[in-house]
């Protein structure tokens, strides 16, 4: 396998479910670095020039509301997802499992 063609392809698929990682972690409240580290964590890496234009996008479409912490040395933006976040998280997300099991189903009729 080609890695230029198999990395392409990735980075492509990441891409295009960045959004629903970036929601469903921030139903909790984070600051941007800690979204970041929270991903990696979890097998979902994604780069900061990435996910901080992401952040504002999503914030300027009503999916985000966000807040600065300055109780601490610091000043952090913390990010969490609205109402309309959590409603779009929910679609999302039953949309990706019937892609999921439409990718299983068609797997599994290699005959």
């Amino acid at each position: 396998m080609d890695e230029g063609v198999l990395g392409g392809h990735l980075q492509e698929l990441r891409r295009g479910t960045v959004v629903l990682a970036a929601l469903a972690t921030l139903t909790t409240p984070r600051y941007g670095y800690a979204l970041l580290e929270t991903l990696d964590r979890a097998g979902f890496p994604v780069d900061g020039n990435t996910l901080y234009p992401l952040l504002r996008r999503l914030e300027k479409q009503g999916l985000l509301t966000s807040e600065w912490n300055t109780d601490e040395a610091r000043p952090r933006k913390f990010y969490r997802t609205s109402p309309a976040g959590d409603e779009l998280l929910a679609h999302l997300q039953t949309h990706w499992r019937s892609l999921d099991s439409a990718i299983e189903a068609l797997d599994g009729d290699q005959s």
